[in-house]
């Protein structure tokens, strides 16, 4: 157990620093806008680019990545993912920090998948949604700590110093990864008892022939539609309609971050006592409130409108929590890499699509505030409700 817990730690950690990287390009939206002279829709692309890159990146990880050490793995993706957010720090550009942003996305998006496939492999399925929680704290903790951060720092000195701090904790990071983290090969044990590995075109057709993994990816799909559409522009929404500052901005973050920091690892507790479903859908419940709340808002107190970005974080991110798990079970071990990748390539292609929608949809008003945001918050609804009902015909294979 004490093992299991310092490496659900570090697996942390370095989901931390992914998280914040993805993260901190929405609420810097309104300088990129300005300091790159580009238009919602351009600033839209940036964060479908890292999502596309994702996807792309993903879906060859699902080929190969249960052919290796996980640990291996995990290092290797981190470098490269490393070496994406160096270059960004010093891209001249827009279209060069664009490419950039898919350099980091198409390492970070695997990087992702995997830290989840290593979850589903050492953490039994009765235990799992506390340890998914664990995990998904550090989107908390980059709420919390890196986004406020990260605005302070480009505020202070430029968006570039944001980048370059990222890229050197994650440094830190990378080495406490090197000399803590087992070699993890159960999987490949697994496999070697089971049948010969398929081929890398095979792992991805085994996986599309089976009804319940199909269901669980078009689960993940509908889920990232009914959440992301509206990420992108909650920072400039609340900036240019409602009037937040540039520094006040990480308020949104810092208490959302704060109370998710409780909310999560709650979430997975009591998804591991009712079922993983049922909390599912009662978290989907209030989300629907939360995202009408958000995409509605006309300028209110800064308490107000806080109160409805909170809730958001809570109720949106928490039933995350029991929608990972359930996907988590839907494989055997053996398989599990390749599977979370792929999903991973389906939540990324889903993110990618959702924040194009959105720029579809958001237009920039003649008085310099964004129109149309309420139509996105329906699409969202919509979408939410269909994963509920999809949630509830997965199947777990442990």
């Amino acid at each position: 157990m004490k093992s299991e817990r310092l490496l659900l730690l570090i697996l942390a950690v370095v989901q931390f620093t992914h998280i914040i990287d993805f993260m901190i390009i929405m609420p810097l939206g309104s300088q990129f806008m300005r300091v790159f002279d580009i238009n919602p829709q351009q600033f839209s692309v940036i964060v479908s680019a890292y999502a596309f890159c994702a996807f792309a990146g993903s879906l060859l990880g699902a080929m190969f990545i249960d052919r290796f050490d996980r640990r291996k793995a995990l290092i290797v993706l981190y470098i490269g993912f490393i070496l994406g957010t160096l270059a960004c720090a010093w891209a001249p550009g827009y279209w060069f920090f664009l490419a950039c942003r898919g350099l980091t996305g198409a390492f970070g998006g695997v990087l992702g998948a995997l830290i989840l496939a290593i979850v589903g492999d050492v953490v039994p399925l009765e235990r799992r949604g506390k340890a998914v929680g664990l995990i998904m704290t550090a989107f908390s903790a980059a709420s919390i700590v890196g986004v406020p951060a990260g605005i302070f720092l480009a505020a202070t000195w430029g968006w570039r110093f944001t980048f370059l701090s990222i890229a050197m904790l994650s440094v830190v990071f990378l080495i406490l990864t090197i000399f803590w983290v087992p070699p993890l090969r159960s999987h490949l044990h697994d496999q070697a008892a089971a049948a010969p590995r398929p081929s890398p075109l095979g792992s991805l057709a085994l996986i599309m022939r089976d009804g319940n993994q199909r269901l669980a990816l078009l689960f993940s799909l509908t889920l990232m539609l009914g959440h992301f559409t509206i990420v992108p522009f909650i920072a400039p929404y609340m900036q240019l309609n409602v009037g937040f500052s540039d520094h006040e901005i990480g308020y949104i973050y810092t208490l959302g971050g704060a109370l998710t920091v409780f909310a999560l690892p709650l979430f997975g507790r009591l998804a591991d006592r009712f079922g993983h479903a049922q909390v599912f859908t009662v978290a989907s419940f209030f989300a629907l409130f939360s995202i009408f709340a958000i995409t509605n808002l006309p300028p209110v107190t800064m308490a107000l409108a806080l109160l409805a970005t909170s809730s958001f974080f809570v109720v949106a991110s928490g039933r995350n929590v029991p929608a990972t798990t359930l996907s988590t079970a839907v494989v055997k071990p053996e398989n599990r890499g390749s599977f979370m990748s792929m999903r991973q390539s389906v939540n990324e292609m889903a993110l990618a699509v959702s924040s194009l929608i959105a720029g579809l949809i958001v237009v920039e008003q003649p008085d310099g505030s964004l129109g149309n945001y309420p139509l996105v918050g329906y699409f969202a609804i919509g979408m939410s409700l269909v994963a509920v009902g999809l949630a509830w015909r997965l199947k777990a294979e442990h």
